[in-house]
């Protein structure tokens, strides 16, 4: 057994509040509870929608309310920062090569963006048929 004690550098339950860096980063990771209970939302629509009218108005009812509109302002808000972080993280995590020269970064994200209007685009279209 070895009574070697290596160096454990203390850190502190608040160790991201210190840096502007580690607030953006953990606010940024923090989005992610609030598109995790949008899905939540969404899901317990499919539920109603699936058990009758009845079930379906009163979720409705339920999602009119100021408290949900909030709810869904702020998820809107959180959905959107977490895209944006995420669109603009993407050339470090997608390694593309066309005929031996790297693709350059502005057009990953671009490609990005403009996969999102289009994604977007269709989905207002449908929404709008349905409707």
């Amino acid at each position: 057994m070895s009574k070697r004690k290596p160096y454990t550098r203390p850190m502190g339950p608040t160790w991201w509040a210190s840096h502007p860096y580690y607030r953006f980063y953990m606010l940024r990771e923090g989005t992610s509870v609030f598109v995790t209970l949008y899905t939540l939302a969404l899901v317990c629509a499919l539920f109603a929608l699936v058990k009758g009218e009845a079930a379906w108005d009163a979720y409705v009812s339920a999602m009119s309310s100021p408290a949900a509109i909030v709810f869904h302002l702020v998820c809107l808000a959180m959905a959107m920062l977490h895209a944006v972080t995420w669109f603009s993280l993407t050339p470090k995590t997608m390694d593309i090569w066309i005929k031996g020269k790297p693709l350059p970064e502005n057009l990953i994200v671009g490609g990005h963006y403009a996969g999102f209007v289009v994604a977007s685009i269709v989905v207002i279209v449908a929404i709008g048929g349905w409707l």
